[in-house]
């Protein structure tokens, strides 16, 4: 099952354990179960430090098996043949079980090993979903870190009944003591405030994390214009600290990137992971999955010249406060809604922003993607392969994606596009989409269309919530800068989707991080 190259990783992975972890599966007969004993075969053959134990668990099905280190659980649990994109997902966990060392940041660790709820996490996933593995990996963390939290990754292709039972269209979906907690696309910084949410007390007896001295330059928001940010303010000696949710951003969820200048062919994940060891070349603190909660303006302090110049207060979402001399604010922006009836109330049951993660659960049915840009078209092609038909819906008498994806899309036989439509309602039948009701725009017409699910690609929305209160912004939301970054703020700078820069492209915004990170030198440099 498993070739040569990856088991020789696995061999090479293994040497970062410091102690020896071991496979226990379920009880039981199942038609892939041969599979899977293969499967984790394979893997405990690479090295003494991972066994398959011949004893069973009878609490788990036999598509099942638990880690286990150190004599005891470790309350991570994989249902099904963790392939694809879970690969990942259990080297990772066995490497953490092993000993290697969390990806979450101090703050969020101390969070996590104060709480006292048992925390019982299922986690439904598709082998094909690149936004999975964030989900996994993080609730993984979370359940080596206190022994009250578990967490189960469950291949809804194999166990497709518990899938149908709940009514499951979309992953990756999070439920949480048997109730649905998260679904969708969601980051760790995320998962903490939810968890804060449903139990208001959880940080009490949380220990605070050791602060940061007073920094140069703060950078929030780790996609290509922060990255870009982080990295030209550290070539210029400043402190600097980059909190974000996740590096790469909204980059990560892209599939091919063909436009970005010098390669003429990459994706995602390869490209955030080339952030990743960019970053690591300088000294930046990088405090990543995590959120600013706030920013405060401390009391001014006059320079030489006699100019007061303020400093601001950053206070994060594990509780951690610090002042810093500058800020870039890069948070770019996140998928934007129809908001109409229907959309909200069926988000997980048929109504999906990820063409790549939900299209799976659609296979051989009727679908329609909402939104003729590049990212529209592009979902309709991806999603061409998978279900029986797409139709695209767009607002505007015409489509505003590149040429050559709408002749890509058009050669297509099972890919209709409409023009000059409104969407008006989302119905949906025993808790899954059904139909589309949307207004012909140039006869005025409502009409209705069946299907099972819709892709909403209509654009962004800025993510500026952090900061609204602090600079001045558009009707949109978009922070207002000028020709060099700077907002109505002194020593508050952004750059990147979050801002009024026309054209939100990778490589726009990452020359845009650049120019703040230049902005921000020059105004230290003044003080």
């Amino acid at each position: 099952m498993l070739d040569q190259g990856l088991l020789d990783a696995v061999k090479s992975y293994s040497e970062r354990m410091t102690r020896p972890i071991e496979f226990v599966l379920g009880e039981g007969e199942h038609e892939q179960r041969a599979e899977l004993v293969d499967f984790l075969t394979q893997i405990a053959g690479t090295t003494d430090k991972i066994r398959l134990s011949q004893q069973v668990d009878t609490n788990l099905s036999p598509m099942s098996f638990k880690i286990r280190s150190q004599d005891k659980d470790t309350g991570i649990i994989f249902s099904g043949i963790p392939g694809g994109h879970e690969f990942t997902s259990l080297i990772l966990a066995i490497l953490q079980s092993g000993g290697s060392e969390l990806k979450l940041d101090p703050g969020i660790q101390n969070i996590i090993k104060a709480i006292k709820q048992p925390l019982k996490f299922e986690t439904f996933v598709s082998l094909s979903c690149h936004n999975c593995p964030d989900v996994v990996q993080a609730l993984n963390q979370f359940a080596l870190l206190n022994d009250n939290i578990s967490n189960e990754m469950i291949d809804g292709g194999v166990f497709q009944d518990m899938i149908n039972e709940r009514n499951i269209q979309g992953v990756p979906a999070v439920y949480l003591n048997g109730k649905p907690f998260a679904n969708g696309k969601i980051d760790t910084a995320k998962l903490i405030e939810k968890l804060q949410q449903q139990y208001p007390d959880l940080m009490s007896g949380a220990a605070v994390a050791e602060q940061l001295e007073q920094q140069d330059v703060t950078i929030i928001g780790g996609g290509p214009a922060g990255v870009a940010a982080a990295i030209y303010v550290a070539r210029k000696g400043l402190k600097v600290t980059m909190v974000a949710d996740r590096i790469g951003g909204q980059v990560k969820d892209t599939q091919d990137i063909e436009n970005f200048i010098s390669i003429p062919l990459t994706n995602g994940n390869e490209l955030s992971a080339n952030f990743v060891k960019h970053i690591t070349a300088y000294n930046i603190t990088v405090k990543e999955m995590v959120s600013v909660t706030s920013i405060s303006e401390n009391s001014a302090q006059m320079n030489e010249q006699g100019e007061d110049k303020p400093t601001y207060q950053i206070t994060l979402n594990t509780g951690e406060s610090f002042a810093t001399r500058a800020i870039i604010v890069a948070t770019g922006a996140k998928w934007r809604k129809l908001n109409i009836k229907g959309e909200d109330e069926n988000i997980g049951s048929g109504v999906a922003y990820c063409a790549h993660c939900d299209g799976p659960f659609f296979k051989g049915k009727d679908v329609a993607v909402v939104g003729g840009g590049n990212s529209g078209i592009e979902a309709a092609i991806d999603l061409a392969g998978i279900v029986k038909h797409v139709t695209v819906l767009e607002f505007a008498d015409t489509l505003k994606a590149d040429q050559v994806l709408i002749d890509k899309a058009k050669a297509r036989d099972n890919i209709d596009i409409m023009t000059n439509i409104a969407s008006q309602e989302i119905k949906a039948t025993d808790g899954k989409v059904s139909s589309l009701i949307y207004q012909d725009r140039t006869t005025g017409e409502n009409k209705e269309l069946p299907l099972s699910a819709i892709f909403v690609q209509i654009g962004l929305v800025p993510n500026s919530e952090v900061v609204k209160d602090l600079v001045q912004v558009t009707k949109f939301g978009e922070i207002e800068i000028n020709e060099k970054c700077q907002t109505n703020k002194p020593g508050i700078f952004a750059c990147g989707d979050v801002t009024t820069v026309p054209f939100k492209q990778i490589n726009i915004a990452m020359g845009e991080g650049s120019k703040a990170a230049l902005s921000a030198f020059e105004y230290l440099m003044l003080q």
